[in-house]
């Protein structure tokens, strides 16, 4: 099995000048082996699981990945879940250390399912990772969930694809 290898996103494909058109295919049923992969920790403040300063949060984020050319080659890739009702933690895939933001890594066995509907089934999807990660004869240490478009693109494209991702 590969290690820290993302399925590839196509960054060329952005019908909609933002955010690049999904390929479920590439992401369903994938199983994923981290070593040491490094991310970025961010946090967002929320007032019911409803994120309230996300925009401005990502776009800092991403602006230091940039400047530290830290970008993932096979394009994005943020794990994204609920700490709370007031606070979100989001971990994206970089290559190398980014100055200014707190850094972490990952390492383990982590497999993936692609949901595709409205944001708040988002627990419903949680729970289905747990039931997905049982089936496989393991347990759901965490479950992450990666929102491949923003709300925007998601109703310009007509579908909006998200990948559970949980730790076995």
């Amino acid at each position: 099995m590969e290690t820290n290898i993302l399925p590839k996103i196509d960054m060329s494909n952005t019908p909609t000048g933002c955010c690049p058109r999904f390929n479920p295919e590439a992401w369903e049923g994938r199983h994923l082996h981290f070593v040491d992969k490094p991310f970025v920790r961010a946090t967002t403040r929320a007032l019911l699981h409803v994120p309230i300063d996300m925009g401005r949060v990502f776009t800092r984020v991403q602006e230091h990945i940039e400047d530290a050319d830290a970008q993932e080659p096979e394009g994005y890739f943020v794990l994204s879940r609920d700490i709370s009702a007031t606070q979100g933690e989001h971990l994206f895939a970089v290559t190398t250390s980014v100055p200014e933001e707190e850094m972490i890594t990952l390492s383990g066995e982590y497999i993936t399912r692609v949901f595709e509907g409205p944001y708040r089934r988002a627990k419903d999807w949680v729970h289905d990772m747990e039931v997905a990660a049982k089936a496989a004869g393991h347990r759901a240490k965490t479950v992450y969930m990666f929102y491949t478009t923003c709300p925007k693109c998601a109703r310009d494209f007509g579908e909006n694809y998200i990948v559970g991702v949980a730790e076995i």
